[in-house]
């Protein structure tokens, strides 16, 4: 095949995909299995993979599917748990303290709270977190989705402790093999990844400033009572204030301090700041924003299965501090199992369930289930049965209403994953191709030339899209960018920067991302809808990277301390 017709044939189940969930409003239940059977007849057939190939890919997306759903019902059954013990009454209290305005509620928690998380544990936990968080707080949950995909953008590439560089970069570059050759020229692999942190880092500063913004003014414009923008443009001074107070912290982290914690400490700081001014009502409007009445909501808005009911009468009223504990105790459990130089982490990494060679091929599917952070949002259920003094009553109607959620999303899931990880383990085949994403990224360097910069980021978000994942997206891409970068006589380390915040940006329309966040609030069918509004910040994203780009190659000219040394050879 020619590399034009590789890159059309490789690019079709995304497309498939985006024309039936974007433009036929296909539900993603029935849409996936139809995407999944193509992507597999085209590795069977264009590709030449062996059937085992497809069949071991497929089940490495099962586990996969498992591990989400495991996330999923964590963190459905926390919200359900704090529900029954009255704690979510509590949560709502503590807000109306705070501000009744929903475009503060949405810096807040979504922004400040859902970043924090993004930085402990990555991986699509925020949305799962904070989407059926705010849809206690009394968010459509359309909204709630809308905005819990939204979280995955500037936080992402610092998420789970630094994993998509430390990991994602780190191995995508070649790991051991790759330090070697820096190494002979006075570099350690540690001096790379500081440095692409850094760049990575200052970019997502300039374009997440106005994240939370963008946040509002979708809120408004597409589920406010007025149906526009300028209820959320009212914010500006309060929504770009509470996006410095991230981005700031995060960006001097990535400099002096390294990936670990960029996020972790852009939110620690920002969160107590941002609540303290909008306490004191400082740079908000007069007239609060609420939604309007939830009788006119249109059906596509509410949850299916997801209802936040009054806790059973005779409970006391609760302490908005004992309400708000499960959360921390999630916060800080998560942060304590990722920090490397805490042992709680091995600990529960000890129990790895794993299928070396998968069918007798080169695939090996692995669960860490104790390290999930579903299995962390379960212990914490568990703790607050005791702390909440609840009955065991109230649990089962938790864990029962939790399950049933799970159903549309499991069906979902088992087509969506292993469709992804047959595009990604394509690259063992007969034919002697590349795997598809390479493919379809070798056409587009092969076609643009010097303005690559512009197409880096598109190319980490492509990664994303298909993997719903930026430390997958960089293990995919990494050292392509950079030998892209050398051919083309530019910066590899800003390349592969551009990659990292392209993959964080491509998060936002992940298409298994949007599936575990609806699932979670119980709006299984809108994924489509989801990603018609996604899609705008995306491009707004890789637009401002774009630009970056180009500048910090052509007009800034930063220094590259790997640049012309020819570190990768023509062949690898």
């Amino acid at each position: 095949m020619s590399p034009s017709v590789q890159a059309l044939l490789a690019f079709m189940p995304i497309l498939l995909g985006g024309v039936l969930l974007i433009g036929f409003r296909v539900a993603a239940k029935r849409a996936m299995p139809v995407v999944y059977v193509v992507t597999a007849i085209i590795g069977l057939w264009a590709w030449q993979m062996d059937f085992t190939q497809v069949a071991a890919a497929s089940v490495k997306g099962l586990v996969v599917s498992a591990n989400l759903l495991w996330i999923i019902f964590g963190a459905i059954l926390l919200l359900n748990t704090l529900e029954q013990s009255g704690a979510v009454t509590a949560i709502r209290r503590s807000f109306h303290n705070v501000s009744d305005d929903r475009r503060v509620q949405v810096v807040i928690v979504a922004w400040l709270f859902g970043s924090f998380i993004e930085g402990a544990a990555g991986f699509g936990t925020p949305a799962a977190i904070a989407a059926p968080l705010m849809v206690a707080l009394g968010f459509p949950a359309a909204c709630a989705v809308m905005i819990g995909m939204m979280i995955q953008s500037t936080a992402v590439t610092f998420g789970a402790a630094g994993t998509p560089i430390f990991v994602g970069v780190h191995d995508g570059m070649g790991g051991i093999a790759f330090g070697e050759q820096l190494a002979m020229h006075g570099l350690t692999m540690r001096d790379f990844l500081h440095q692409v942190g850094m760049r990575a880092a200052a970019i997502h500063a300039i374009a997440g400033t106005l994240i939370p913004t963008l946040m509002v003014m979708m809120m408004t414009r597409f589920f406010g009572a007025e149906r526009s923008c300028r209820a959320g443009l009212a914010t500006l001074p309060f929504t770009l204030f509470g996006g410095l107070a991230f981005t700031v912290p995060y960006a001097l982290a990535a400099f002096f301090l390294g990936p670990e914690f960029p996020s972790l400490l852009g939110a620690l700081v920002g969160l107590p700041i941002v609540t303290f001014v909008a306490r004191r009502k400082w740079l908000l409007p007069t007239e609060p924003w609420t939604f309007g009445d939830e009788q006119a909501w249109p059906d596509e808005w509410n949850s299916d299965t997801l209802s936040i009911q009054s806790p059973e009468q005779g409970n006391r009223e609760m302490s908005i501090s004992l309400a708000w504990l499960p959360y921390l105790l999630v916060a800080v459990l998560l942060l304590l199992s990722r920090i490397k130089s805490v042992e709680l982490g091995d600990l529960l990494q000890s129990l790895t369930l794993s299928w070396t060679n998968v069918l007798g091929t080169n695939i090996t599917a692995v669960s860490k289930p104790l390290y999930l952070p579903g299995t962390i949002m379960v212990f914490v259920v568990a703790m607050t049965f005791f702390l909440h003094r609840m009955n065991t009553a109230q649990l089962k109607r938790a864990i029962g209403d939790s399950s049933k959620i799970l159903l549309g999303a499991g069906f979902v899931l088992i087509f969506t994953v292993p469709m992804v990880q047959i595009l990604i383990n394509s690259s063992v085949n007969n034919g002697g191709y590349a795997s598809m994403p390479v493919a379809m990224a070798e056409w587009v360097s092969q076609n643009v030339g010097g303005v690559w910069p512009v197409f880096a980021g598109v190319i980490g978000a492509l990664g994303a899209f298909i993997a719903g994942s930026n430390t997958v997206s960089n293990l995919t891409f990494a050292k392509f960018q950079f030998s892209v970068s050398e051919q083309l006589h530019v910066s590899g380390m800003m390349v592969v920067a551009l990659q990292a915040v392209g993959a964080a940006a491509g998060n936002m329309i992940a298409i298994h991302n949007v599936v575990a966040a609806s699932a979670t609030v119980g709006l299984l069918g809108q994924e489509g809808s989801t990603l018609r509004k996604t899609i705008l910040p995306t491009i707004y994203y890789l637009i401002i990277t774009a630009i970056c780009g180009m500048l910090a190659v052509y007009v800034l000219q930063v220094p590259d301390p790997t640049q012309g040394l020819g570190l990768l050879s023509p062949g690898e």
